[in-house]
């Protein structure tokens, strides 16, 4: 039964997979052509949309750069969709795996010819998952994208003191900045009433703006996006009269802005969307606090006159104005479905402490309106709940940003063959046993590496035999099958991007001269460098003993590296992916002391695989000294989590200091990808 449930939850689930809106013909055995069309735009630079895409058997839409009409078939490429279904599918947003310039980009339509629901091309070098034909030409379409800005605002109440900008994508970061509605009489300067911190190149959600010069009436303001010219990471555009810091502008000459609705508001508001969760937590839509305060989660048993036993949990303390997605903890669980009531309450006390219940309602009451307290219902289902977003991975693991559940259980990894009816066959990975409640950042490591990029889903599974033992794959789906709400299976997509992967095993070196490194998939190509276990403590360039030739876009095995210094003794080597970033072939990422050809990161860290390598001694033995070996080979990305002040830990992993080194990588990597 489990898996007819699983199959039939999962027959919609394609069109999770990619930002779409979505029409398949009735009849697509019928449908023998393939289209793709792409209109001019403006961008942030990290996402391109098309306007449709017609793919007669599923597939991809790819979005390759300018190179590709000089040849560069793998190195065009900057961003695919997920998997797409057969049929025709509008405004398809692809996110781009780095920033990109403005220029002429190409959409192009590729098979899934090895049907497994993952885009392939580059990392398998063309084997599978090659362009769409008609007529012998590839069927794609091109377009002039303008990487400056985009803005979007919406109106809101506010207290004159802030504004939230719904969403802000910068090609390579800066501001946005609050103008009042005198702006449209020429007021350039005296119109800015307030500017955001410094935001980085990407993209931004719910950016609140603290306004220096608040407010006083209603009145439309622009937002609007602001360069950061002098690469100062400080707004000083009024400061230099306009000299620096000016305005982002669009293809045709025009500010990138949004215009919206400010309006001074002195009731409070609740939004409080029906929701399911595992009932440890819940997500409040909007609240506005005129006078700041919380928002409380009441039960139902608050229509019973509980006013105080009805309290299930409440935010932090909230400041005045308007907030979105409020997170608040529940402190009594949840155990069945029930409406919950999202209450906006005072903090009359001014201590920012929320004491309604134990001052018995003295002190931080609700907010009201006309008489009427402000709160708004939503039907909270309990069962689970799973945040999974798009992220970089080493191509070993993946992170779910939050997962709740009722009663305990898993968060299972899989992958696009899910949607094809995979049920068993399209699990990646799963977790720990993790306990009821909340669960964040939870990392799984994936049971088989991948070296391209995937849109995976991240299932919520039962513990139904009470083990805390996975084992819904050994039982075929009679034992710990997935959390379901209204019929549905409790599950989230998100693409995850694989810039590069990289696989290396236990070796021995003679004479400590070469090392091979089985395999590296390099999605905008580059080198594999070698780097000593001196890494781990700080030294990022010293530890540099050698690098491959430049290795083009794709995948390429047994890659031998000839060490400009041999190693003296058996040890820890990492492997690491480095980009070609200012495109001579030729690697000069320590004399250009990381200004140049800095490492492909994701999750924090750069990717880099590590392996222990026996130097042997002139009388055939361990270099080390240690008859003792590691036989563990530990691919692995830095995320500077690592705690062991000693060289190395019980588990082969690099120490604490290998933290030391990844703070100057990633500076290297960001200045060689901005350069770049």
């Amino acid at each position: 039964m489990v898996v007819v449930l699983v199959m039939a939850a999962i027959a919609g689930a394609a069109s999770v997979s990619a930002s779409t809106t979505t029409t398949t013909s009735a009849a697509q055995d019928e449908m023998a052509s393939t289209s793709v069309s792409i209109s001019n735009q403006t961008s942030g630079g990290t996402t391109i949309t098309v306007d449709e895409v017609t793919l007669a058997e599923g597939g991809f839409v790819t979005i390759h750069d300018g190179s590709l009409t000089e040849g560069n078939t793998f190195g065009s490429v900057v961003g695919t969709s997920g998997y797409l279904a057969a049929g025709t599918h509008e405004n398809v947003t692809v996110t781009l795996e780095s920033p990109q310039d403005s220029g002429t980009y190409h959409a192009m339509a590729h098979m899934d010819s090895n049907g497994d629901r993952a885009y392939s091309f580059v990392a398998s070098n063309g084997e599978v998952d090659g362009p769409y034909t008609m007529d012998g030409n590839i069927v794609m379409d091109a377009a002039t994208i303008t990487a400056t800005a985009t803005v979007s605002a919406s109106d809101q109440p506010t207290t004159g003191d802030s504004v939230i900008v719904d969403r802000v994508e910068l090609a390579e970061g800066g501001f946005v900045t609050v103008h009042d509605a005198t702006l449209a009489d020429g007021a350039v300067f005296d119109s800015i009433r307030g500017t955001s911190e410094y935001l980085e190149a990407g993209v931004h959600e719910n950016v609140r703006v603290q306004l220096d010069d608040p407010l006083n009436e209603s009145q439309q303001v622009f937002h609007m996006a602001h360069t950061d010219s002098d690469d100062d990471q400080t707004y000083t555009f009024p400061e230099s009269d306009g000299e620096a810091d000016g305005p982002y502008t669009d293809a045709g000459g025009n500010i990138v802005m949004a215009p919206a609705q400010a309006t001074l508001a002195d009731t409070a508001a609740t939004t409080f969307e029906a929701q399911t969760t595992g009932g440890n937590h819940v997500i409040v839509d909007s609240v506005y606090l005129p006078e700041g305060g919380f928002v409380t989660m009441h039960d139902s048993s608050l229509g019973d006159g509980a006013v105080f036993d009805s309290i299930r949990g409440t935010s932090e303390y909230l400041e005045p104005g308007l907030h979105r997605d409020v997170t608040v903890m529940l402190n009594d669980s949840l155990t069945a479905n029930d409406s919950l009531f999202a209450m906006a309450h005072q903090d009359t006390d001014d201590d920012q402490t929320y004491t309604f219940p134990e001052s018995e309602g003295e002190n931080d009451g609700p907010y009201t309106d006309d008489g009427d307290i402000v709160m708004d219902s939503g039907m909270v289902s309990v069962s689970a709940s799973v945040d999974f977003v798009h992220q970089s991975s080493d191509g070993t693991t993946v992170t779910v940003e939050r997962v709740d559940l009722s009663e305990g259980g898993f968060v299972t990894i899989h992958d696009e063959t899910l949607t094809n009816g995979s049920v068993f066959g399209s699990v990646a990975g799963t977790s720990e046993y993790l306990d009821a409640g909340v669960h964040t950042d939870v990392t799984i490591m994936l049971d088989e590496p991948v070296d391209e990029s995937h849109t995976f889903y991240a299932m919520a599974h039962q513990d139904t035999d009470g083990d805390e033992s996975y084992t819904f794959l050994e039982s075929e789906g009679e034992n710990d099958g997935p959390y379901t709400s209204g019929g549905d299976i409790v599950m989230t997509a998100a693409m995850v991007d694989i810039p590069a992967h990289i696989a290396i095993s236990e070796q021995t070196a003679e004479n400590g001269e070469t090392i091979t490194v089985d395999s590296v998939t390099l999605q905008n190509g580059g080198f594999v460098t070698v780097h000593d276990a001196t890494l781990a403590d700080g030294a990022v360039f010293d530890s540099v003993r050698g690098t491959s030739e430049y290795l083009g876009p794709g995948t390429h095995e047994n890659v031998e590296i000839t060490l400009d210094a041999p190693l003296e003794s058996s040890g820890d080597v990492f492997a690491m992916a480095h980009y070609d970033s200012d495109g001579d072939e030729t690697y000069t990422f320590v004399e250009s002391e990381g200004a140049a050809d800095g490492p492909y990161t994701a999750a924090g860290g750069p990717l880099m695989a590590s392996a222990g390598i026996d130097v042997p001694t002139d009388d055939g033995g361990d270099s080390s000294g240690d008859d003792s070996s590691d036989d563990s080979s530990d691919e692995a990305s830095m995320d500077g989590d690592m705690n062991d002040s000693s060289g190395d830990s019980d588990d082969g992993s690099p120490g604490f200091g290998i933290a030391v080194a990844l703070v100057a990588l990633l500076g290297a990597a960001l200045l060689a990808r901005r350069r770049n």
